[in-house]
């Protein structure tokens, strides 16, 4: 099951986002601060991004962090699956498979993730889900802080 992220989850978002940072999923940790912020801006508005929350039955099993954005190349909406997280525990079960199948209804272009290359559970199951490597090298320049 999944459902949109709300005000009350605060506690729980920044438990799961920690526990993401902290995990070998990521190449390295954001600084707490950024963890406030993104639920800020969740709450804030939809209008760049949205999160929902994985579960299992009514248990907490983690979640999804999307991003909107518009792409030329695919001629639509590019919507970014910037963070999927599940705990441990709830690995296996289906539940990132019922993600996906959700993601595919919310009408992008284009769907687009990335994964560490050393995670191959992960890239096993976006690999069965459809989900193929793009040729660009990806740069970023970070705002100094």
């Amino acid at each position: 099951m999944l459902r949109k992220l709300k005000k009350e989850d605060r506690a729980l978002f920044l438990q799961l986002s920690q526990e993401f940072y902290d995990s070998p999923a990521v190449a390295h940790p954001v600084p707490c601060a950024f963890h406030e912020r993104a639920f800020e801006e969740l709450m804030r508005s939809e209008e760049y991004a949205v999160c929902y929350l994985l579960t299992d039955g009514e248990t907490p099993a983690g979640y999804a962090l999307l991003q909107k954005t518009y792409s030329r190349e695919a001629g639509g909406m590019c919507i970014w699956i910037d963070e999927i997280y599940l705990r441990p525990a709830f690995r296996g079960k289906g539940l990132g498979k019922e993600f996906f199948a959700f993601a595919e209804t919310l009408g992008a272009a284009r769907l687009r993730l990335e994964a560490e290359p050393n995670n191959a559970r992960a890239i096993k199951l976006y690999t069965a889900l459809g989900f193929h490597p793009l040729p660009y090298l990806q740069m970023i320049k970070d705002k100094a802080y």
